[in-house]
């Protein structure tokens, strides 16, 4: 094996190691690179250069990937087919990653991933292959997601959002940590209470995935010898992973790793189970007085109703939009298959259909507070939120005021 390390002179203890295996009959040269670094996007460059490589492989899924090559795609995006699909929160939390990542290169004078991009242009000039090996970025965040404890879940991405209206400066430290660690390691590290909650999801399982992704592309392809650009972080991991030749079946592995966990079957028995007491308070309530019910229901109307166009107002929700949010909570929530932001966020699309524009200034625009509220992509993904939101909180409060009235009479 090879181990090879260069300092750039315009930066300070930057190392780019590589590390040469055999696996099976496929020479594998894994080149931790540092995200941030010019000097690793050079290395690439020049690792690509001598012609010994025959597929180049890059820490990057199909979504990054098509980000990376084609930052106009989002424009493409169906807001509401994401919303229905129940995929907001992700977008929005990607949204934010994107958002750290970008103030980063600002404050810095970086870019992220451009030794991604310099493997990929080069490779292609070359005629290699070019391996996409990394998993999906949804489903590593669901994975995240499932992995930490149900009462830190809100805490850390609403950490993420919280993250684009700092106006704190990205530290000197924090930015050595990306330089030597991974890019999303990296950025979730600052919203997490405990780092360990994140290590198995973001670092070990893609150690594992990217490892049988490799073995998996040199076996269906022959080759002789592949070029791997991962970050420095993934390294160690990875070299242990081939070197200990664990990983006989790759589909298998890999189809492991793309499991989206179950979620309690408590959850889904939780919102049925509420919304059963709801209506047998509305069915106590009547029987003991049609006036005790009525207003029961009112309150129901005023309190759901209420924090849900509350929701909707805070995030700047169309008039019409706000007043939706009003009449769809009550109902809604008494109804777990369908969510009020979804209804909201239908009637702000119809008034407010995001332009063009808006998705092409949504990466720029998400980097700040201003920008998450004046884009009509943002501030929609904001109406669903905050008014789905909205309407949770008030069905736990309406429904403590009915059993409330119903204890006190």
């Amino acid at each position: 094996m090879d181990n090879s390390f260069r300092s750039d002179g315009n930066e300070s203890s930057i190392h780019e190691p590589t590390k040469t295996l055999k696996v099976n009959d496929c020479a594998i040269t894994l080149l931790g690179t540092a995200h941030v670094s010019k000097a690793s996007a050079d290395k690439v460059q020049e690792l690509i250069a001598t012609g010994q490589y025959d597929a180049v492989a890059v820490e990057l899924c199909p979504s990054r990937h098509k980000v990376l090559v084609n930052p106009d795609a989002i424009a493409k995006m169906d807001l509401f087919q994401v919303i229905k699909s129940g995929q907001a929160s992700m977008v929005a939390a990607s949204l934010a990653l994107g958002a750290f990542q970008q103030r980063m290169a600002e404050q810095f004078g970086i870019e992220p991933g451009a030794e991604m991009r310099v493997a990929i242009k080069d490779a292609q000039a070359a005629k290699l292959s070019v391996i996409l090996i990394d998993r999906e970025i949804g489903t590593t965040m669901k994975r995240i997601y499932h992995s930490v404890p149900w009462w830190k879940r809100f805490n850390l991405f609403a950490g993420l959002l919280a993250s684009v209206i700092s106006n704190e400066k990205v530290s000197a430290e924090e930015i050595e940590k990306l330089k030597q660690g991974d890019v999303l390691e990296s950025s979730f590290s600052q919203f997490a209470e405990n780092e360990q909650d994140l290590f198995r999801p973001l670092i070990s399982e893609r150690d594992t995935y990217m490892s049988a992704r490799l073995i998996k592309e040199c076996q269906e392809n022959n080759y002789q010898h592949v070029l791997a650009v991962i970050g420095a972080g993934h390294l160690p991991g990875m070299s242990k992973q081939l070197e200990a030749g664990d990983i006989r079946d790759p589909d298998n592995t890999i189809a492991a790793l793309d499991i989206i966990p179950a979620s309690s079957p408590w959850l889904k028995i939780i919102p049925w189970s509420i919304v059963a007491l709801i209506f047998v308070g509305f069915g106590i309530g009547f029987s003991r007085s049609p006036e005790m019910g009525t207003s029961m229901i009112i309150e129901w109307i005023i309190i759901n109703g209420g924090l849900s166009a509350l929701g909707a107002a805070i995030a700047l929700a169309h008039p019409l939009s706000i007043l939706t949010a009003f009449v769809a909570a009550p109902i809604t929530s008494l109804n777990p298959t369908i969510g009020a932001g979804m209804v909201v966020a239908a009637v702000e699309i119809y008034f407010r259909k995001p332009k063009v524009e808006d998705f092409n200034r949504l990466r720029t625009d998400a980097t700040t507070l201003k920008g998450w509220w004046n884009n009509r992509v943002t501030r929609t993904l904001l109406i669903f939120i905050l008014s789905t939101l909205g309407s949770a909180v008030g069905t736990y409060v309406a429904g403590f005021r009915i059993f409330e009235q119903l204890s006190n009479s």
